[in-house]
């Protein structure tokens, strides 16, 4: 049979130089006996990392040929006359007509970051600070490449044929419905603005792929896809359209980040997803750059294929910092040479909502 311990022995969450171990007052000489015990599980702060990047059309050409921009050319397509198509006449002469096309460049630049800890840390510490700082690095050099991928989606593209470049497009959602319920199927809401925008619902999603098919920008496999704030995924999840991940008639067969899919479009939850409305040159996740915005609104985005590049000039490499101080101090980077860039301005359309559940 277990005893309760005597009062005054317990020793978690107090100063040990006042602890009694036993309880008894003659044994105030064993408390600097009492050590301070750490746990071998180390935790690590929740981080976003790698949802936008997976999407990115890969290029590695730079390490072919010496140079710090890789070129794509893109042929337009021949105009077709909507009244005749390619119709010929008998007796007239077939005109040849002459190609066009444009160039879209992405640019390489120098990403890493270091850190560095003392001979005197490794021996002292019972953790293994190396292992751990090389994890640190690794999720350090993930978030940092899904930032620049998705801010490459936020950006101004060049059109086909060249020209100014231009900003991607915009869907609003749309506001509860008021004549029946707001999850009711016969009642999409009213469309919202960039001063009032609705909820994420699946009227709102249709209104986006009807934006990228009319303009055929191809799916990605057979889907288009999604990324979105958990604040806004918490409205859609109130649909009987939509489709969790777990409930797919083949499980396991998703890519990193989906929470589920609603008609042709596969959702990706991430709170790298931009907060407000402020189109692309002043887009700023943290202070909504020119424009305020709106306490609860986000801005996603849905993509379809070739949307932006990824170049790749350098992958990312794990380095050591070599002899420093006479071994004293040890140094751990990671590195590598990488862009990102806008192939096709066309295949993404910005969703700018509120967050929440419908009110």
């Amino acid at each position: 049979m277990a005893f309760p311990s005597p009062a005054g022995g317990a020793v978690t969450g107090a100063d040990l130089s006042a602890i009694s171990t036993t309880g008894y007052s003659s044994d105030s000489t064993l408390s600097p006996a009492i050590q301070t015990i750490w746990s071998k599980e180390i935790l690590f702060q929740a981080m976003p990392v790698l949802r936008f990047e997976q999407f990115a059309v890969k290029k590695t050409e730079l390490g072919v040929m010496p140079g710090l921009t890789i070129n794509f050319m893109r042929y337009n397509n021949l105009s077709v006359n909507q009244t005749t198509a390619a119709e010929l006449t008998e007796g007239v002469r077939l005109e040849p007509v002459a190609l066009s096309a444009s160039q879209i460049q992405i640019t390489v630049k120098e990403h890493g970051q270091a850190v560095a800890v003392t001979e005197l840390l490794l021996n002292a510490s019972f953790d293994d600070v190396m292992a751990s700082a090389s994890r640190l690095l690794g999720r350090h050099m993930a978030q940092s490449m899904d930032i620049q991928a998705r801010n490459t989606l936020y950006a101004n593209g060049i059109p086909f044929g060249g020209g100014a470049a231009v900003a991607p497009d915009v869907v609003f959602g749309r506001t509860a419905a008021t004549t029946r319920g707001a999850i009711s199927p016969y009642d999409a809401g009213t469309l919202g603005s960039a001063a009032s925008p609705g909820y994420l619902s699946p009227a709102t999603i249709k209104d986006a792929v009807e934006v990228l098919a009319g303009k055929n920008i191809p799916r990605l496999g057979d889907t288009y896809v999604c990324f979105v704030h958990p604040s806004q995924s918490r409205s859609l999840r109130d649909w009987p359209e939509f489709i969790e991940v777990t409930k797919y008639a083949a499980p396991g067969n998703f890519m990193l980040g989906e929470i589920g899919r609603i008609y042709d479009v596969v959702f990706i939850e991430t709170t790298q997803v931009a907060k407000g409305l402020s189109l692309p040159a002043d887009l700023d996740p943290v202070t909504g750059g020119a424009q305020a915005p709106l306490a609860d609104s986000y801005t996603s985005v849905m993509i379809g294929d070739n949307a932006f590049g990824h170049a790749i000039a350098l992958p990312v490499e794990l380095r050591d910092g070599g002899v420093i101080d006479f071994g004293r101090e040890h140094g751990l980077a990671w590195y590598a040479i990488w862009g990102f860039g806008v192939i096709t301005h066309e295949s993404r359309v910005l969703i700018n909502t509120l967050g929440g559940a419908i009110s």
